[in-house]
């Protein structure tokens, strides 16, 4: 019985060794580095419940329109609407280490599914093109933040019954969120509180050196604000504010650009941080917060 034992065991190691080895995807700290509208997608991922942008393929790719969104029903990759319109989500359970090659990939197998079909992602994608290599990056795009899931379907089904019922009870699970008029990337949300998430394109030492400068300074607020800390996402950093109670995006916009120039400014510039800048930026670092 041992040797019966021992002679399944080899088979057994041999079946595995004929299996083609798994190739490895290589962790991309910044992901989206390189599209014009990084900022967006990295909002779309990480902070941001519900949006959409329309985005093209170049040539070598269909030059199909796509609409990237947030996320779809019971969290699937892609959904091709009964109208058509093909929705790829930037929101999914699967990640490997590259976040752009794994929409590129979610947004490749779609263009084959028709009207009505979905495709459920459950198998890590192999390496190949990401965004980057498929997106025609001339084309303008617009990021809309949306209050409800209602972009799932097809205008004309939305007054099913079901539908919308399902529709309303995922919209409900929502954290109120809004882009602040006229200041870029400044997202209002509100949850116990309300707060301002701002997602910066610079690098990251850059972003970081700005704030401590303007923190020593005591200029690091607007309107009130207080400054709570920063968080990394896909690269970039978000630098976090909290709100007077109350405060609504709105009422945001001039104080805001205000100090959004002011911000930019800094992040510009090249003076080295004095000892006590540094241990500002220092505490700054030390204070990463988790707010999502």
């Amino acid at each position: 019985m041992s040797i019966t034992g021992g002679n399944v065991g080899k088979k057994s190691r041999r079946d595995k060794a004929d299996k083609p080895k798994k190739v490895r995807i290589q962790y991309v700290d910044r992901p989206f580095e390189g599209l014009p509208f990084e900022s967006e997608l990295v909002a779309m991922r990480e902070i941001i419940p519900a949006a959409t942008m329309t985005v093209q393929t170049n040539a070598e790719h269909g030059s199909d329109e796509v609409t990237l969104v947030t996320l779809l029903p019971g969290m699937a990759g892609a959904l091709r609407r009964t109208d058509g319109t093909l929705l790829v989500a930037v929101q999914t359970v699967m990640s490997s280490g590259d976040i752009s090659l794994d929409i590129a990939d979610r947004l490749l197998k779609a263009q084959q599914l028709k009207p009505g079909q979905t495709l459920a992602q459950t198998t890590q994608p192999e390496p190949g093109e990401r965004l980057q290599d498929i997106l025609d990056t001339s084309v303008e795009t617009h990021m809309t933040l949306c209050d409800s899931y209602d972009f799932w379907v097809d205008p004309s089904e939305a007054d099913d019954p079901r539908v919308r019922e399902a529709i309303e009870q995922m919209s409900q699970q929502m954290i109120p969120t809004r882009q602040v008029p006229g200041v870029p990337h400044a997202f209002w949300c509100r949850m116990q509180r309300e707060f301002i998430r701002l997602v910066r394109s610079e690098e990251e030492d850059r972003v970081l050196d700005a704030l401590a400068r303007l923190h020593h300074r005591r200029e690091l607020t607007f309107d009130d604000a207080r400054f709570v800390g920063a968080f990394r996402a896909m690269g970039l950093l978000i630098p976090v504010f909290e709100l007077a109670p109350g405060t609504e995006a709105e009422e945001l916009s001039d104080s805001l650009a205000e100090f959004d120039a002011k911000l930019t400014t800094e992040i510009a510039s090249d003076e080295p941080l004095t000892a006590e800048e540094r241990r500002t930026r220092s505490g700054i670092i030390s204070r990463q917060v988790t707010l999502r």
